[in-house]
């Protein structure tokens, strides 16, 4: 570039120097832009960088609902009405409990009333305790304790599973005062024409376990 040319006013950085060369090169005074925009471009980014880590501590919600804003907890859905505590219509009601057949306070419990306890496994000695307990809630009768099968006419072994009262004839009402005696339950107290055909008991009490009361 020859002088004619060149735009700038001379300086210190026109001298020669010796092999002819100038100093430096003229340099246009930077605008104040220049100098700002850096600055700003870091303001910028650190504040991208706090928004992003403010919402990833946050598990990415929105900065409004972790403050606890009310006005964002307010445009929440209302609970399904299908979310019912209620039973399931569906549901299937329980089966009613089994009823004895008798009524207990009209049982007879006089000495015409013979009782055979038959023990079918409940374990030595539980027919004579099966006796006592009998004659415990006012029985006066004859009870007989025996094993199962000893008695030609009586129940043979295995003809229950669970502690069972058979009677014959019109006892039902005395057969659920001896099932409530001994603590057996309403289902196993059943009608037998086998006891109804037995020459002297009218009641069967047969045990595959000890018995209660």
């Amino acid at each position: 570039m020859t002088k004619s040319g060149y735009p700038y006013p001379p300086d210190e950085f026109d001298v020669a120097v010796p092999g002819g060369a100038p100093v430096g090169v003229h340099r246009a005074p930077r605008s104040g832009w220049s100098s700002a925009w850096p600055f700003l471009l870091v303001a910028v980014v650190c504040a991208a960088v706090a928004w992003g880590g403010i919402t990833l501590l946050s598990g990415g919600d929105d900065p409004a609902e972790a403050s606890g804003d009310p006005s964002s907890s307010a445009s929440a859905p209302a609970a399904s009405p299908s979310a019912s505590p209620s039973a399931s219509p569906s549901a299937s009601p329980s089966a009613p409990a089994a009823q004895y057949p008798g009524d207990p306070a009209l049982a007879n419990k006089s000495a015409e009333t013979v009782i055979g306890v038959y023990n079918d496994g409940a374990g030595d000695g539980m027919a004579a305790v099966a006796q006592t307990n009998l004659q415990a809630a006012g029985f006066e009768g004859e009870i007989h304790p025996v094993t199962a099968g000893d008695d030609a006419a009586g129940p043979q072994p295995g003809a229950v599973t669970a502690n069972t009262v058979l009677y014959g004839g019109d006892r039902a009402d005395t057969a659920t005062a001896v099932a409530q005696a001994l603590g057996i339950e309403a289902a196993n107290v059943k009608p037998s024409d086998d006891v109804a055909a037995h020459p002297t008991e009218g009641i069967w009490v047969i045990l595959v376990a000890p018995p209660a009361g």
